[in-house]
């Protein structure tokens, strides 16, 4: 008899931690390793959200919470909430949870049963599929073309909903792509789900405030607050204030879907940590114009990568509108051969080949559910972009 469960077998470990790791064990056996995998800003946590949490310690805020999250913090998610998005919720609405991801199998684990369909639009979030099979459903997958901006249309949401069709995932901006909707672009979408009560809509909102060439960010509920019965629209301080490490997450959904949330979460985690709590009540509460001033380092560093990509012969890149990846394809390289002999077949076989050739460690648009493409995260210091894509044209320069 086998110790691990069978519901082991239908996931895979996350490819951009496996990514990192590698990167790390690389460099510990003496590689000159140039990682452009990040998933998390290079940034520190603003001092005072820092200060913040070194107050809590001093005041003895170090017990037990409410597991789904302090009176202070769900107050500072529901001010939030009304400043940057329009939406009013009550605390029975709100949960914080040990990061987004935790609220994101929280959703899932409660709400999908086996054959239940999830539709997720590809390129997607690398745990979106695996966290729906760990439910026991099915992700139904939505090709995003890029000459569509990697952007789902309404018609392609249309023809994948079916009887058994639970939840939409919507992610914008979007990772890996940076693709962000426009009012008229999620009004449409909105029109489809309209009719088709039966399916929820998760809004994945964690990149809201790295949007860049002064786009507008509006997520789906605030286009159209008749779905607001059925949304679950999730957010957390990880990557706008350089918090990843701290692990806070929330989101406004219906009380009923709350409380299933709190419930689970009771016998899992229980509350988030106390202590990263109230650094995330003064994220959010405290001044927010260190997002701007970020978001311009972020911008030229982005507008670097996008013009260095889209001059390697073979290489074309999109302009991503947010988050902190370029998402190119490498598909006029594929059918090369490398000096080692390898001919590329796949964007797995050319991130294989940038890490032998140049040490340079990228992601294969596979594991993101769109191919033949790969992931670079500007989330770096200018002079570790300038180096990584030294590598990346010497790389493409090799091949045969």
């Amino acid at each position: 008899m086998s110790l691990i469960a069978a519901r082991l077998d239908r996931i895979k470990p996350s490819p951009s931690s496996m990514a990192g790791q590698r990167a790390r064990e690389l460099r510990a056996a003496g590689r000159d390793i140039v990682g452009l995998t990040a998933g998390e800003p290079d940034f520190d946590t603003p001092a005072h959200v820092c200060e913040a949490a070194a107050r809590a310690m001093s005041m003895s805020k170090t017990k037990y919470t409410d597991v789904g999250g302090t009176p202070e913090l769900k107050a500072a998610i529901q001010a939030k909430f009304r400043r940057d998005n329009g939406l009013d919720y009550e605390a029975r609405e709100l949960i914080a949870s040990t990061g987004a991801k935790q609220i994101i199998f929280n959703a899932l684990m409660c709400t999908v049963e086996a054959g239940d369909e999830v539709i997720v639009p590809t390129p997607y979030w690398v745990s979106y599929p695996d966290i729906v099979l760990l439910a026991e459903g099915r992700p139904v997958f939505v090709e995003c073309r890029s000459d569509n901006g990697f952007k789902l249309r309404p018609e392609d949401l249309e023809r994948a909903i079916t009887a058994r069709t639970k939840w939409l995932v919507l992610n914008a901006p979007n990772n890996p792509s940076g693709a962000i909707y426009s009012r008229a672009e999620l009004k449409a979408l909105a029109d489809v789900l309209l009719r088709h009560p039966q399916v929820w809509v998760m809004s994945d909102d964690i990149y809201e405030h790295l949007v860049y060439d002064g786009v507008p960010f509006l997520t789906l509920a605030q286009v159209e607050p008749e779905l607001r019965h059925r949304t679950l629209t999730l957010n957390g301080v990880s990557k706008a204030y350089a918090m990843t490490g701290w692990r806070i997450g929330f989101a406004g959904a219906p009380a009923p879907l709350v409380a299933a949330m709190v419930k689970l979460q009771s016998q899992s985690t229980s509350n988030p940590s106390s202590i990263s709590q109230a650094a995330a009540v003064e994220a959010l509460d405290g001044p927010q114009d260190l997002i701007a001033q970020r978001n311009a380092i972020l911008q030229a560093r982005r507008d670097k990568v996008v013009a260095a990509v889209n001059a390697i012969p073979g290489l074309h890149c999109h302009v991503p509108q947010g988050a902190f990846y370029a998402f190119p394809s490498c598909a006029s390289l594929l059918g090369r051969r490398a000096a080692n002999g390898r001919v590329l077949r796949s964007d797995d076989d050319f991130v294989m080949h940038l890490l032998d050739a140049e040490g340079l460690v990228a992601l294969q648009g596979a594991a993101y559910g769109a191919s033949p493409f790969f992931r670079l995260s500007f989330a770096s210091s200018m002079q570790t972009l300038e180096d990584g894509l030294h590598r990346l044209r010497r790389a493409c320069e090799r091949l045969d």
